[in-house]
C-alpha cells in the first residue's frame, strides 16, 4: 500500500467519523462545526479527485458562506434550543426514523451499484466541441456554452434567496440596511484580521476568475472569495451593509443574470440559437458574461448572511 492509498483511506474514514458525528450531535452549535469541518474534509476529497474546481466551490460555499448562515442560525435558535431539549422522541419514532433512514440509503446504494459500466458520458463530445468555445478550461466550458441556461437559472436562485430574506423584514424597516451599523471602536484582533485579509483575497479572487477560462477557477469561485473578503469587514464592522433600497446594490445584484440572458437572447441573431456563440467570439463573450457573474456572486453572497434589514432607513 502506498502513502497515498493510505491516506485516501484514512481521509474517507475521517469523513464517515465526522458526518456520524455531526447527526449524533445533540447541540445545534456543535453539529454546525461539524457540518463546516465535514465541507473542509469534502473539500480535500475533490481534490484528490482531481476536481479541483468542485473543491474550490465546496471550500467556499458548502463550509465558508453556509457555515455561517448556520452559525448566525443556531444562535437565534438557542433559546428554542433549550426549551425543545426537553421533547423526546418516543421509541416508535426513533425506530421507523432509523428504519426510513437505511432503507434510503440501501436504495441509493443499490441504484448506485447497478449503474451500467462503463457509464453513459458526452465527455467525448463535448471535448470534440472544446476547441470551438476558446476556453481551456472544460469545466467552464459546459457551464456556459453546453449547459448555460441551467448555470443562468442558478444564479436567478441565489438573487430569488436574496428577495426572499429581504422579505422577511418587519414593514417598518423596508428600505433599511441589514446586519449591525459600523463600530465606533471595532475588536482590535478581528479589525486587523479584516484590514489585512482583504487586499490580498481581493487579488486572489480576481486571478481565480480570470484563470477559469484556462485552469480551474471561474466566476463563482473568484466572486464567492470576494464575497468571503466583503463578510469579513462587515463581521469586523468596519463597514456596514448598504440599504436594500440602494439602486447600485440592485444593480449588481441582477447584472449577472441580466447579461447572461441578454447574451442569450442576442445568439438568436447574431449565431442562429438561443445562447449560441458566433465563431471567433465566444472566449470574449464567455468572459464577458463571467465578468458581470463574479460582480453579482461577490453581492449576493454577504447580502445572504446579512440577513433582512433591520434598521431604518437613513434620511
Amino acid at each position: 500500500m502506498s502513502v497515498l492509498q493510505a491516506l485516501d483511506i484514512g481521509l474517507a474514514a475521517l469523513v464517515l467519523a465526522v458526518a456520524v458525528w455531526t447527526i449524533f450531535a445533540r447541540e445545534a452549535f456543535a453539529a454546525v462545526v461539524g457540518y463546516v469541518a465535514y465541507g473542509l474534509l469534502l473539500s480535500i476529497v475533490w481534490v484528490r479527485l482531481f476536481a479541483v474546481d468542485v473543491a474550490l466551490t465546496e471550500a467556499a460555499i458548502g463550509s465558508g458562506v453556509t457555515g455561517v448562515l448556520l452559525i448566525g442560525a443556531a444562535a437565534r435558535l438557542r433559546e428554542a434550543e433549550k426549551a425543545a431539549a426537553d421533547e423526546q422522541p418516543s421509541e416508535p419514532q426513533r425506530f421507523w426514523a432509523s428504519f426510513l433512514c437505511v432503507l434510503v440509503t440501501l436504495a441509493l446504494a443499490g441504484v448506485v451499484l447497478s449503474l451500467p459500466d462503463p457509464a453513459p458520458t458526452l465527455a467525448p463530445e463535448a471535448a470534440q466541441k472544446l476547441a470551438g468555445t476558446g476556453l481551456g478550461n472544460p469545466i467552464t466550458a459546459v457551464l456556459i456554452a453546453f449547459r448555460s441556461f441551467d448555470t443562468m437559472l442558478e444564479k436567478v436562485v441565489l438573487v430569488l434567496a436574496v428577495v426572499g430574506v429581504w422579505s422577511l423584514a418587519p414593514d417598518r424597516y423596508w428600505g433599511g440596511a441589514p446586519g449591525a451599523p459600523r463600530a465606533a471602536r471595532p475588536e482590535s484582533t478581528l479589525a486587523f484580521l479584516a484590514q489585512l485579509l482583504p487586499p490580498f483575497g481581493i487579488l486572489i479572487g480576481i486571478h481565480i476568475f480570470w484563470v477559469g477560462a484556462d485552469e480551474p477557477g471561474g466566476a463563482f469561485q473568484g466572486g464567492a472569495i470576494l464575497a468571503a473578503m466583503w463578510m469579513i469587514t462587515m463581521m469586523a464592522r468596519l463597514t456596514e451593509a448598504p440599504p436594500v433600497s440602494s439602486i447600485w446594490l440592485r444593480l449588481a445584484l441582477i447584472a449577472g443574470p441580466a447579461v447572461f440572458l441578454a447574451t442569450g437572447v442576442a445568439g438568436v441573431a447574431m449565431a442562429s440559437g438561443f445562447f449560441a456563440y458566433p465563431a471567433g467570439f465566444a472566449k470574449p463573450l464567455i468572459l464577458f458574461i463571467e465578468v458581470f457573474m463574479t460582480l453579482s456572486i461577490a453581492v449576493t453572497l454577504p447580502m445572504l448572511v446579512a440577513g433582512p434589514p433591520r434598521r431604518l432607513p437613513r434620511r
